[in-house]
């Protein structure tokens, strides 16, 4: 008969494995870049499935805009921790990173026409969608995060400010000052009851990741200092050195990596800039995580001295070093969150900080979500259709994702 534990065990496998096949379908339908995969998030697992409330996922998100790295993975690995523990990390990390990161290294090897095959309507139609995403998000965290004048002001303040001053200082500013809104201005919210995020992590490991997280940050360069480039080892260590620094200070989402890692890779001379900007090129087609381009950079790497190219085993040491400073810090920080988030003072501020969260989402709304893909009348006839599917007709999300597709291509095969 099977015992308690093995039960327990059974369950946290397939739990594990069913976080693995939401996230690999986020993966390959959730284009937009992060603000829309917030979107994408929102709805699999809030409205739908209701793995956690409104505000616990608006608090994870006020963390994770907090914390360096990519946001919507450091998001997706939060749900995947509350959801499966560990196991569930990994898995909603890997669900949600493979598909771009594959397909990227193919790039990387040569296979190029996956792009050069696809219509440019159907890559307009991918950008036009993600205007509905993020006008999904928008709705459906304002109505709940921001319900009454003062609240509301305060989203429309930080959108005004974000939108006037550009940038990952700026963001940052706004969501200090709508936590300091909220301490000061906004009326105190009674404690809700909230899905809890169910964090399994003591505070000893929690406090053992950021631990390994600053030793990283430090010993890395040291260790990479210590080796010569022109060896394996060596080589491999300068990758995991460059790449993990640039996953672990970069704030303001993925594309904010692009000029850090150009500097890491691009000036020694690992990889030309016209193979570095090709990659950029294909990374904007393709879903998933913008900071899957790390992969590709590790597969176009220059060969070593003695000939052998780094291949795979570069777009893994790349790939895993960028993401690994996200994997620490979420595991680090949310056990403390999830008891924090119900502290009287952290709920006043919290309240201010997830109004500040849907004036950083209006704002990206505008730009770069509008300013990218709504080009002429007949993109905001496909936006306004993608959002009337999505939010009254409730169409899944990555049927809307094709949909779209096709419909972009269909305008502009019209356009001729």
């Amino acid at each position: 008969m099977e015992s308690g534990q093995a039960r327990d065990e059974r369950r946290a496998a397939v739990s594990a494995w069913g976080v693995f096949r939401v996230f690999l379908q986020l993966g390959l339908t959730s284009f937009g870049g992060p603000v829309a995969h917030l979107g994408y998030f929102r709805e699999a697992f809030v409205a739908r499935r209701r793995w956690l409330d409104e505000h616990a996922y608006a608090d994870l998100v006020a963390l994770c805009q907090f914390l360096p790295g990519p946001a919507s993975s450091q998001v997706g690995i939060g749900i995947g921790l509350a959801k499966a523990g560990y196991a569930g990390a990994l898995a909603a990390w890997l669900g949600f990173t493979l598909p771009s990161a594959l397909a990227l290294t193919l790039f990387g090897y040569g296979v190029a026409a996956y792009q050069d095959g696809l219509p440019a309507g159907l890559l307009h139609g991918l950008k036009v969608v993600a205007v509905a995403v993020v006008a999904q998000a928008v709705w459906g965290m304002a109505r709940t995060l921001c319900p009454d004048a003062p609240r509301a002001t305060l989203a429309v303040l930080a959108a005004a400010a974000v939108l006037a001053v550009p940038g990952a200082g700026a963001q940052l500013a706004v969501i200090a000052g709508g936590a300091l809104a909220g301490l000061l201005v906004l009326p105190g919210q009674p404690d809700r009851a909230a899905t809890s995020l169910g964090i399994a992590v003591n505070k000893a490991v929690a406090v053992a990741a950021l631990l390994l997280f600053f030793a990283l940050l430090i010993g890395l360069p040291l260790l990479a200092a210590a080796y010569p480039v022109q060896g394996a080892a060596g080589q491999s260590l300068a990758l995991a050195d460059s790449f993990y620094r640039s996953g672990a200070l970069v704030f303001g989402g993925g594309h904010v990596v692009l000029p850090l890692l150009q500097a890491e890779v691009v000036s020694p001379g690992w990889v030309s800039s016209d193979a570095f900007l090709a990659g950029y090129g294909a990374a904007q087609a393709v879903p998933g995580p913008l900071f899957t381009f790390a992969a590709y950079l590790g597969a176009v790497m220059a060969p070593l001295p003695n000939g052998v190219p780094l291949g795979l085993g570069g777009a893994a040491i790349c790939l895993v070093a960028v993401f690994a400073p996200s994997f620490l810090l979420v595991i680090g920080a949310l056990p403390f969150w999830d008891g924090l988030r119900h502290h009287p003072l952290a709920r006043r501020a919290l309240t201010g900080v997830n109004a500040a969260v849907v004036g950083l989402l209006l704002a990206a709304l505008y730009d770069p979500v509008w300013t990218g893909a709504i080009l002429a009348p007949k993109d905001v006839i496909l936006a306004l259709a993608a959002f009337t599917l999505l939010v009254f007709w409730k169409v899944p999300p990555w049927l809307v994702v094709l949909l779209s597709a096709a419909g972009g291509w269909a305008l502009q095969a019209a356009a001729g």
